[in-house]
C-alpha cells in the first residue's frame, strides 16, 4: 500500500456557509476593525472575533496560522476561521483589512 501523500497546496476552504460584506474603504485597522464589529453586532445576538488580517502590517491573527516560507500570501486565518465556525466575513478595501465572526451561542 503507498504511503498517504499530504497536498502540497492546500485546499480552498468552504467559505459557502458564510455571509460576506465588503466596503470600499477603511481610514486604518481600528476604524476597521470598529467597524465590523458593528456589522457583527448587527447580525448577531452575540458574536465572536475568529481571525482577522492586517494587509498593511502583512499580520494575521491567530499569528502564524500560515504555514509557509516568507513572501507566501498570508492566508492561514482563513482556514483558521472556516474550521471554527465563522458566520461573517467583513472585507475592507479589497483585502486591505478582512474579519471573521462567528455567532456565540449559549
Amino acid at each position: 500500500m503507498p504511503d498517504p501523500q499530504c497536498p502540497l497546496t492546500p485546499k480552498s476552504p468552504d467559505l459557502s456557509g458564510v455571509e460576506e460584506l465588503t466596503f470600499p474603504e477603511a481610514t486604518d485597522f481600528d476604524q476597521a476593525m470598529a467597524r465590523a464589529k458593528e456589522t457583527a453586532a448587527d447580525r448577531f445576538e452575540d458574536y465572536m472575533l475568529i481571525s482577522w488580517y492586517d494587509r498593511d502590517r502583512d499580520f494575521e491573527s491567530p499569528p502564524n496560522t500560515t504555514e509557509c516560507p516568507d513572501g507566501c500570501p498570508k492566508n492561514g486565518y482563513i482556514h483558521y476561521a472556516a474550521s471554527h465556525g465563522a458566520r461573517l466575513k467583513v472585507d475592507f478595501a479589497s483585502g486591505r483589512f478582512v474579519f471573521f465572526f462567528a455567532p456565540v451561542e449559549w
